[in-house]
């Protein structure tokens, strides 16, 4: 891996819609976060440990996320070990991070974003659950895992084969067992992106809340093979998939990859799983 990446966060990530401030307002009113309008005609979702960027676009995109660097030193060390591996750097598209900022393109051409914040992430709110990670389906699995792993410098914590082929991965930027993760999928498209509570109790909690505002569970609850972590996931309005989660596995920096089956035991220990092949 590339020594200057380790430890990066997840900061923020942007979701398109055709119809962006009415899908800002949604998730607004879901995790309970102040909505405001940007310039450009983006609009900021924000609230405890959590930012989202909505804009106007395709229905369900994700066109970028973006990993918090910690400090300015750790950031000019990972551009330049980009650079002389050969990275097409690009200008950063978020405007929630500070000069310096800049973007790599993957192969389903999906902008990650390395920075440092322009200002302090939100700590108001009542509602607890930071965001945690991004996951995308694609159709070039094996380039994906390559360049993610490889060129980035993420950690492979477990990857899941069918017949010896690859079906999915996931990978880590810092202790928690995944920041990015891809799945094997018959199209390349935003996957889930997910919200880290503290406890069992909290998933009740965001479960309580969620019959409040009439959104059903779309899956779960349950707990995943992979990262052994509690969850449930509802859709948005626009079928986007949203998952809460607790006890994420932490997983040390030198420790190997696992393999898992392809099965639907793999994805949810518990019971009934979402198969995306």
């Amino acid at each position: 891996m590339t020594a200057a990446l380790w430890p990066a966060t997840l900061h923020h990530l942007r979701r398109d819609s055709p119809e962006a401030e009415r899908l800002a307002r949604f998730y607004g009113e879901l995790l309970g976060d102040r909505v405001e309008a940007l310039p450009g005609g983006e609009w900021l979702v924000a609230g405890r440990g959590r930012m989202l960027v909505v804009g106007e676009g395709a229905k369900c995109a994700v066109p970028y996320f973006a990993l918090e660097m910690r400090d300015a030193a750790q950031l000019g060390a990972y551009r330049r070990e980009l650079e002389q591996r050969g990275a097409a750097i690009e200008p950063s598209p978020s405007p929630l991070f500070a000069p310096g900022a800049f973007a790599v393109a993957d192969p389903d051409g999906r902008r990650v974003v390395f920075g440092l914040p322009a200002s302090a992430s939100g700590t108001e709110g009542k509602t607890v659950a930071r965001l945690q990670h991004f996951v995308c389906a694609s159709t070039q699995l094996e380039n994906m895992l390559a360049f993610y792993r490889d060129r980035l410098g993420l950690v492979e914590s477990d990857r899941v084969l069918e017949d010896g082929a690859l079906a999915a991965a996931f990978l880590r930027s810092d202790p928690e067992h995944h920041s990015f993760a891809a799945f094997r999928a018959p199209e390349s498209r935003p996957d889930h992106h997910c919200y880290e509570t503290g406890s069992w109790n909290d998933i009740r909690d965001w479960g309580d809340r969620m019959a409040r505002l009439r959104i059903p569970l779309w899956w779960g609850p349950g707990r995943h093979g992979p990262g052994n972590n509690l969850f449930f996931m509802i859709e948005d309005p626009e079928g986007h998939k949203v998952e809460f989660s607790a006890e994420l596995e932490l997983v040390p920096r030198e420790t190997a990859f696992r393999t898992w089956p392809h099965e639907q035991r793999t994805l949810n220990l518990w019971g009934s799983a979402w198969m995306r092949s």
